[in-house]
């Protein structure tokens, strides 16, 4: 099985998190804000990644903290139980629509981090989670996991529904880049042999 546990604390937050790649999709997440809790579990469920993820942060503050670090510690779980990243399948690709909205995400799992983001909110808030923070959730998740990640809408007016379409996108394609590939189960899927390991 391929599994991590990460605890990760500072001055601003307290994080504990546990993945397993090879999971059925149960998760049991707790941020502090509601709206990332609810796309951190759809994350979880299409992806079929089990996450179990606890934080403790410095909301009186502001929200910045606790989603930037809860990406980073779960980025940093995924990156450990992918270990060599041997037998992966290493590429995923998802085009996502929820009502109205459609979203397109394709990710390499090539250590080397990279972010496109074509997406836009036309409001503040989702929930209690500020939505300039969401673009930065996923620069950071994408930079602890060493994931190329490409992320476009591609229509939509719902705030909720392109945020969530993303997520589940994501999850998708994490779904596809993080399986083992049974023909080259043995192999690390890189001519250059590494793909910057954990």
């Amino acid at each position: 099985m391929r599994t991590a546990s990460i605890s990760r604390k500072t001055a601003e937050t307290a994080i504990d998190v546990a993945v397993n790649l090879d999971g059925a999709g149960l998760y049991e997440v707790s941020t502090g804000i509601g709206f990332l809790d609810h796309m951190i579990e759809q994350l979880s469920r299409h992806s079929l990644i089990d996450i179990a993820l606890k934080c403790d942060g410095d909301l009186h503050i502001d929200q910045h903290h606790t989603t930037e670090d809860s990406a980073l510690a779960l980025g940093q779980a995924v990156k450990q139980a992918l270990g060599d990243r041997r037998g992966i399948t290493r590429y995923g690709t998802a085009y996502s629509p929820m009502d109205e909205t459609l979203s397109r995400v394709a990710i390499d799992i090539s250590g080397r981090p990279y972010l496109v983001w074509k997406a836009e909110f036309t409001q503040a808030r989702l929930g209690e989670l500020d939505t300039e923070l969401i673009e930065h959730w996923f620069h950071s998740f994408a930079g602890e996991v060493g994931l190329t990640l490409h992320i476009e809408t591609l229509y939509g007016r719902n705030n909720h529904h392109i945020c969530e379409s993303i997520f589940k996108g994501l999850a998708r394609a994490l779904r596809q880049a993080v399986e083992i590939d049974p023909r080259k189960a043995d192999s690390i899927p890189s001519t250059k042999g590494t793909l910057g390991g954990a």
